[in-house]
């Protein structure tokens, strides 16, 4: 599927505006009836509603150089968009309806309830796993689901793991997500708006969200622009304000798009790997058959000698008899030597359907230790949300249509029977 480009500001046609103008926002029909403590008829607006030369504009999609040209298009000024901007992503309102807008001018507010709309998604429900992990099931506008999950960490850190597709098109092998196929891309206010909950949902909670990570349901990468744009909203120093450390965009290998996210943000980057021959990683991860791994390897050494002071995450999913060998980890220590680095050693998830085992905790402390003693710095991820489907790797729900299992390489085969 084609990647889904980010229209011009300038170019778009859109909202009919007072005078006969046409401003450069194209609304969109999506609905959301996130929990506030509005009125309900506050929170039961849609993106169907019509207004006078058009449709609701959905806030959340725009970065706030948009936010603040589609004010100042209605006659308001520039310090008004700020504050309606704190309120949507701060000052711990996370706005979900018009009603919440306090500190806006009545006029101001009157405009915003007729011509925008506040949330692109509505709960369906929340699942919390034994380990305080919560699986959050989105519904969007079209009747899609998505799933996000909030991971707490005993070292005061609580991460916001968010989708940016429903589904996914890489059919990685040990993914459950993979095994639906692609439904479609999020639009950016889809995805800010997970994160923007997750804050939201634990205000009255000690301690909040410090890191997201998109890691959820789908390839990053594939939806770049979307993505590029939803991070840069979460790291605006009015909006939401995490550090663009803390902000993690997780890719298969996607080589053109991983240069247009290098140039094009500042937020952090991880790279799963898995697999340290081709061979493997063309079974396992069949993107690889596309960008092998001198191609992503290469690219990441290139373009990370223009950023100062960057490293990479690589992510490595440890399955039992497939990856997991002394001579992986030997392997492993020469593809990323000279690439400034961390490693993610993950615990592989099992699901309905799996063919592979997790390697034996001991045997991943074995494989952490080799890489360690060679000067790597990595770091051991185990489960977390397991008994709820929220930990790597099990988000999503089958339908119909499921992605192909590939053949098995012959030696193989003992490995997944």
């Amino acid at each position: 599927m084609a990647l889904l480009a980010r229209a011009s500001p300038l170019s778009v046609p859109g909202l009919r505006l007072p005078g006969n103008r046409r401003f450069a926002f194209r609304p969109r029909s999506i609905s959301g009836t996130l929990p506030c403590s509005a009125p309900a008829s506050c929170c039961s607006e849609t993106g169907a509603d019509a207004v006078s030369g058009g449709q609701r504009v959905l806030l959340k999609g725009m970065e706030f150089s948009e936010l603040e040209r589609w004010v100042q298009a209605y006659g308001y000024r520039s310090g008004q968009a700020l504050m309606l901007w704190k309120l949507l992503y701060g000052n711990n309102a996370w706005a979900h309806c018009a009603d919440e807008l306090t500190g806006l001018n009545k006029d101001f507010r009157k405009m915003l309830s007729e011509n925008a709309m506040f949330k692109a998604l509505s709960v369906k429900s929340i699942l919390t796993a034994s380990d305080g992990t919560r699986k959050i099931l989105f519904t969007l506008g079209d009747g899609s689901v998505i799933e996000t999950v909030i991971i707490p960490c005993s070292r005061g850190r609580t991460t916001v793991c968010v989708s940016s597709q429903v589904g996914c098109a890489m059919n990685c092998q040990f993914c459950y997500t993979g095994r639906m196929g692609l439904k479609r891309h999020l639009t950016a206010a889809e995805i800010v708006e997970q994160a923007v909950f997750a804050r939201r949902l634990l205000s009255s909670e000690v301690g909040s969200i410090t890191n997201v990570v998109f890691m959820g349901m789908g390839e990053p990468l594939h939806n770049v622009d979307n993505v590029i744009k939803a991070a840069a909203i979460m790291v605006d120093e009015q909006g939401l304000h995490f550090s663009p450390r803390k902000v993690t965009v997780s890719t298969s290998g996607l080589v053109p798009q991983l240069k247009h996210f290098l140039k094009g943000s500042n937020c952090a980057l991880a790279v799963s790997l898995n697999a340290t021959t081709d061979e493997v990683r063309n079974w396992i991860m069949p993107i690889n058959r596309k960008y092998n791994l001198a191609q992503l390897l290469g690219t990441l050494r290139e373009e990370l000698s223009l950023k100062h002071r960057y490293k990479v995450l690589f992510e490595y999913v440890m399955l039992e008899g497939v990856n997991d060998s002394l001579e992986d980890a030997k392997r492993l220590i020469e593809l990323v030597r000279g690439i400034p680095c961390k490693i993610n050693l993950i615990k592989f998830n099992p699901h309905d359907g799996s063919m592979f085992r997790p390697t034996p905790e001991e045997k991943m402390i074995k494989f952490r230790n080799i890489l360690a003693e060679a000067g790597c710095v990595v770091f051991l991820r185990f489960s977390k949300g397991d008994d709820q489907m929220a930990a790597c790797g099990q988000l999503g729900e089958l339908g119909e249509f499921r992605a192909p299992l590939l053949r098995v390489p012959l030696q193989f085969q003992a490995a997944v029977q």
